[in-house]
């Protein structure tokens, strides 16, 4: 991970859920990660199936020029990727996998940026897995970042995150040696994920 709030993030849903596949969004203490909150969202899949936003921090609706509550996670992305960003949000509640995304953006001013997204799944109240947990963090501060709104997010790179019996508490900081989703071009435009299985490097 390159993002500080996706390492401080990730350790603390680390720490919340104990031994459990993921923990529940009422054990979610606002409190314990306030300096966090302006760069986290929360998603739940709805009746109908679609991903949408509970809510997302100050900092993140600012850098897509408006509220995002109950608006599709799809939205963020470039038409062609909704559907698969979709079913990447799925499986990490389906499997109970936290991933971490890297994606690129240009502004509607035509600036460039990269931003890393982490996804870690969450139970509701009824212990029923349809949320995750997420943080939105560019990986760099230009002096007009926020100033203009981005249009379209491209994901450059996908990682399974390691289960917590392979991966120290503490050892979060480093790149995980995890399962590499990468992003192929399918052809006519269209990407493609291709899950890639790699071997954890000291």
């Amino acid at each position: 991970m390159r993002s500080k709030t996706s390492i401080e993030l990730f350790r603390y849903w680390n720490a919340t859920r104990g031994d459990r596949n993921l923990p529940r969004r009422d054990e979610i203490a606002p409190g314990d990660i306030r300096s966090l909150l302006p760069d986290v969202f929360i998603l739940q899949r709805r009746p109908d199936g679609t991903i949408r936003f509970r809510l997302a921090g100050t900092r993140i609706c600012t850098l897509f020029g408006g509220e995002l509550r109950d608006q599709p996670f799809s939205a963020l992305w470039q038409e062609a990727e909704g559907a698969e960003i979709d079913e990447v949000a799925g499986r990490v509640m389906a499997e109970c996998s936290p991933m971490l995304l890297t994606a690129f953006c240009r502004t509607a001013a035509g600036e460039t940026l990269d931003l890393e997204l982490l996804l870690a799944p969450l139970a509701s109240a009824d212990g029923k897995n349809d949320r995750l947990l997420g943080a939105l963090s560019p990986l760099t501060r230009p002096q007009w970042l926020r100033m203009s709104p981005i249009t379209a997010l491209i994901t450059t790179d996908l990682r399974v995150l390691p289960p917590l019996s392979d991966m120290s508490r503490n050892d979060v900081d480093v790149h995980p040696a995890a399962t590499s989703v990468g992003v192929v071009d399918g052809g006519g435009g269209t990407l493609q994920l291709r899950v890639l299985n790699g071997d954890r490097r000291d």
